[in-house]
């Protein structure tokens, strides 16, 4: 079953590079993140708000800051949904591959032959 609002906080570009800086870098706070991104620091706090409020970051208390780690679990949840959906469009484009090839041998039997001079 597929978590549409996580998947709508992964498909934010800005939500994504914030998941692969905690991810390489370590558990990182607002203006830690900042720094790293085109973005300010009130716009990484706000996407991380998002990130949090879907489970994939865990939130702690750094002195006047807070501190950003990814939840593991989450994570691979949502890369077991997206192995998920991955499968079922691997077994409807193999259908529709049947589908096509059957078609043009119909196609390709049934069309006039053509004469050799």
């Amino acid at each position: 079953m597929i978590d549409d609002d996580l998947w709508s906080a992964i498909g934010d570009p800005t939500r994504r590079r914030l998941l692969d800086l905690l991810l390489s870098d370590g558990p990182g706070t607002a203006t830690s993140l900042s720094e790293q991104l085109p973005v300010t620091r009130q716009a990484v706090a706000k996407h991380l708000g998002v990130l949090d409020r879907v489970g994939l970051v865990h939130v702690a208390p750094a002195g006047r800051e807070m501190r950003y780690q990814v939840d593991d679990a989450q994570l691979a949840r949502a890369a077991a949904q997206l192995a998920d959906v991955g499968a079922t469009w691997d077994r409807r484009l193999q259908r529709i591959k049947r589908l096509a090839e059957t078609i043009q041998k119909k196609s390709e039997s049934a069309a006039p032959k053509k004469k050799e001079n």
